[in-house]
Order: structure tokens, then sequence, then C-alpha cells
């Protein structure tokens, strides 16, 4: 045995001490390097440990996701996907559909299959009227898991999130030096996280660059869906407030504010300017290619891998929010405002 822990650990590039801990199933080895031992029993011949052998999902992880419609989400999950892949994970993922599986169905899917643990993207975390519980019951049950935009002090875990009041706030701040002063924000339903934070930064945005109170800003705001029908819905009664800016909290919701300017006849951007958030695939080659608030998908996807391999390798990270910024990418949607009293709705 001896030999072949000199072997294996010149193979795996890790000392004999740390081989010894991975065969005996002994913790605190990084989920990386215990994959690299594992992977040189392989090619060296030797057989694993049949307590290893039975782990066969040990390399599994869990990505939950709300739905893939939103191009968002199919952007962070092959981040996610690729960055699982390179550590030798296998990623599985887990996407709710209307009247289809719930979370907490998803969830016990995921840990009937003994995944070595779960990323949630915009989950039931998020929502402030959900019971937090249900992560609690899944710490006990020895799983690591990692939770994407949106934040709740209830829930002891790592979290990643764009920054949603900086968002908001570049979006008023773009169309503010544009010369509109009368900027509506279409969102979407007020009991999740990232909602709560985007009226936030919108309204300081308001205040700050166009002095207007909160009680004021807030007959600016409209919840509907996110989706390209609840961001033409929302539109349009921002329209007929006479709104000639939108920020909307997506980019489907952005495409559906430009539906609903045409539908009344107005340009845009000429008439009315619409900011979406997201950045997603192929936004920037819609007519008119769209200004809107980039998420850092490629960073927020790493950082929520990297720190779910540290919780499973047994070195959990701080239990604490990750904050992203986001970056302003201004494309064609928006333009001046200066001449907007001269347009009535």
């Amino acid at each position: 045995m001896t030999a072949r822990l000199v072997d294996i650990a010149a193979q795996a590039g890790v000392s004999e001490a740390t081989v010894s801990r991975v065969l005996n199933g002994k913790p605190g080895v990084a989920a990386a390097t215990r994959e690299s031992v594992l992977a040189a029993l392989d090619v060296l011949g030797f057989d694993r440990p049949s307590r290893l052998r039975q782990r066969s999902s040990a390399g599994l992880i869990g990505l939950i996701t709300p739905e893939l419609d939103n191009p968002i989400f199919p952007a962070l999950a092959q981040v996610i996907g690729q960055a699982l892949t390179r550590q030798g994970y296998t990623p599985v993922l887990a996407t709710q559909t209307p009247g289809g599986s719930t979370e907490d169905e998803l969830t016990e899917m995921l840990v009937d299959r003994g995944v070595s643990g779960i990323i949630f993207v915009s989950g039931l975390h998020a929502d402030t009227t959900a019971d937090m519980e249900r992560y609690e019951v899944l710490r006990g049950k020895g799983v690591p898991y990692v939770l994407v935009n949106g934040f709740s002090a209830k829930v002891r875990a790592p979290f990643v999130s764009t920054d949603d009041r900086a968002a908001a706030r570049l979006a008023v701040t773009h169309l503010a030096s544009l010369g509109h002063t009368r900027i509506g924000l279409a969102v979407g339903p007020r009991r999740f996280v990232p909602v709560l934070r985007k009226i936030e930064g919108f309204q300081l945005g308001m205040r700050e660059r166009l002095g207007m109170a909160a009680e004021a800003s807030a007959e600016l705001i409209e919840h509907s869906l996110y989706t390209l029908e609840g961001g033409q819905a929302a539109a349009d009664t921002l329209i007929g407030r006479g709104c000639t800016a939108i920020v909307c909290a997506s980019d489907m919701m952005a495409l559906g504010a430009v539906r609903a300017a045409r539908e009344r006849g107005l340009d845009v951007p000429r008439d009315i300017s619409v900011v979406g958030y997201d950045d997603s695939p192929l936004i920037a080659f819609t007519d008119p290619p769209l200004t809107t608030v980039r998420q850092p998908v490629q960073a927020m996807g790493q950082a929520a891998v990297r720190t779910l391999l540290e919780e499973i390798g047994g070195t959990p990270a701080p239990h604490s929010e990750f904050v992203f910024l986001p970056e302003l990418v201004v494309r064609d949607s928006t333009a001046s405002g200066r001449r907007d009293d001269r347009r009535s709705a």
C-alpha cells in the first residue's frame, strides 16, 4: 500500500497524506483534490475502495431554475454547468414549469439521487412570503447549497447576487442624463427581493437626479409578470401616465415595452426610451438593439460553483451575500428626451 500511495500521490500531484485521507473517506479534502485522487486511481489501474465505489453519484450537482423561457436562465445554467464539468462534476438541471414540479419536489428528487450539492437560481429564497424553513431542513440532510439572486437573512447559506439597487439607479441616471423627467419602472411582483431592491434603486435615482420624492416616484412604478406580455401591459399603463422612458426588470419585459409603444403608434427611441435588464443572449440584435443593464453572468456563475465546492470540501464560505456590480450597456433603444413635453400619450 505504501508503494501505491507514492504512485497515486505522484499521479494526482498531492501528498501521500492527502491520498490516505481520500482513500479512508476522511473530511477536510477539497472536492477538486478528491476527484484528482480518484482519477489517479483509475488511471493507474487500482480499484477504488468499496466505500467510494458505492458513492456512484457523488459527482452530481443539482441546479434548480424557475424556467428556461427567460434567456438569462439558460445563460446562467451554461456557465454553471461548464464550471462544474471542468471540476469533474456532472450538473443535473432541474427546471420548474407552470403546472409541473415545484422547487420542493425537485429538491427532494435531487437529494434522493445523492447529489453532492445544489445551486438554486431565483428560487423561493427570493420570495419574502415563502417559508425559509425548507432550506434548514435541507441543511439538516447534509446537502450543501448556494442561492443565486435573492437574499434572506433567515437562511444560513452563501448567496450570490447582482446589485439590483445599483442596476435600477444606473438606468435612471442614464435616462435622466438624456433629458427624461418622466421615467417609469416596470417590475415583477412586489414580494420578490430583487423587485424590492430595484424599487429602492429606482426611487433613489429619481430623487438624486430629478429631485422627485418617493411618494411621487411610487406613482411611476407598475408591477406585472416577468414576460413579454407582462412588460407590454406594464409599459402601456406607464405610457398612459405620461412616461417618456421606461426601466424594465428584464429584457423580456423590455421587448414587451417596445411592443406597447409601437401599438400606440410611437417610435422607440424617438418617442419612448426603453432600458432592459440582464443583457440576455441575442438582445443586441433586436429591433432596435436594446439598451440594458448587464448581469455579470460569467462571474456570478463561477462564484456560485466555487463557493459550493468549498462547502462540499469542508471549508464553508461565509454565510453572507456576495454582491456583483452590474454594467450599463447603451445601444439604440434610448435617446434624448428633451422634447418629451411635446408628446401626449
